[in-house]
């Protein structure tokens, strides 16, 4: 590795319109604040090329870049995972995420991720994320299941970035829910942003960034629905908080959920199910689907005998 390792991503739509210390330290959770503060006053970071201060607001597809000692970065190994992948060409891949795996390294995670996995699988990663997330343009959280696009190459990674700024990809998901609704479809529009009395979660907040997600019930149970959610936009956690905030929580979630079932889930009951994104090698219109998991549908049986 180098003396200073270089960094960058491109600024995610939830990130749009936080001030550009803050939007760093949000989006490399393992990089303190006041880190990245110093950086920027020694005029280490540029935003599209440009020396930018600390007050600078981020703008969706924004390109941050800056360097950090190598003492403060550690060395990301090759792991030989197994890969469930459901879909690859010269440009992405379409990965099913296991339960329980981390996306990428972070504080306390630094093997046995999808990056450590990925980085055994292909020679080359998009780069546009640095060493810590090479190929990685989206997330979905260490509990939930099924389809991640990641990025070969910093062409496919700026494309699949747009498309995602565009809202231009279909994401859909599966989950089981506590109880049971009036309607069979809906929408969920608000706003979603940091937990102000604790910033790990999020919450519903006039003050946060427009966030929609639109649900349909795809069979009821007693005490409990499965569902299908599109989303319209990609914050942070959003289809979790909004079915909380509805009072439908995911069966399982700890962070958002009810501990009133007595059902062991292991996190929260929600999969990754369907893609649908324009393939930054061909130009056409690419449809993925991730099968529903075992645990999942384990999970429906029970609930459909209750």
């Amino acid at each position: 590795m180098k003396e200073n390792e270089e960094l960058s991503f491109i600024v995610p739509e939830e990130l749009a319109g936080f001030r550009l210390d803050k939007g760093i330290s949000e989006y490399y959770e393992e990089i303190s604040r006041s880190g990245i503060s110093r950086v920027i006053k020694e005029g280490g970071v540029t935003v599209n090329g440009s020396m930018m201060k600390a007050s600078y607001i981020l703008e969706t597809s924004d390109i941050v870049s800056f360097s950090l000692p190598k003492s403060v970065i550690p060395d990301i190994e090759p792991e030989d995972i197994p890969l469930d992948i459901l879909y690859e060409d010269e440009a992405v891949i379409v990965v099913n995420k296991p339960k329980g795996m981390v996306v990428h390294p972070a504080a306390g995670h630094y093997s046995g991720t999808l990056v450590n996995a990925l980085m055994y699988h292909c020679r080359d990663l998009s780069g546009i994320n640095g060493v810590l997330r090479p190929g990685i343009v989206h997330r979905i959280d260490k509990d939930t299941t099924g389809s991640l696009i990641v990025c070969k190459n910093d062409t496919a990674h700026r494309d699949i970035a747009g498309q995602l700024a565009l809202h231009s990809i279909d994401r859909r998901y599966r989950a089981v829910v506590h109880g049971r609704f009036a309607e069979e479809k809906g929408t969920v529009d608000m706003p979603l942003g940091r937990d102000r009395r604790d910033r790990k979660r999020m919450a519903v907040d006039p003050a946060g960034k427009r966030a929609v997600t639109h649900y349909e019930v795809l069979e009821s149970f007693k005490d409990f629905s499965y569902i299908e959610c599109r989303l319209e936009t990609g914050r942070t956690h959003q289809i979790r908080v909004h079915m909380s905030h509805i009072g439908h929580p995911l069966l399982g979630d700890e962070v958002y959920g009810s501990a009133k079932a007595k059902i062991k889930t292991c996190g929260q009951t929600l999969h990754a199910y369907f893609l649908g994104f324009r393939s930054p090698a061909t130009g056409e219109y690419t449809e993925v689907t991730a099968p529903i998991p075992a645990y999942f549908n384990e999970i429906l049986e029970k609930v459909r005998r209750k």
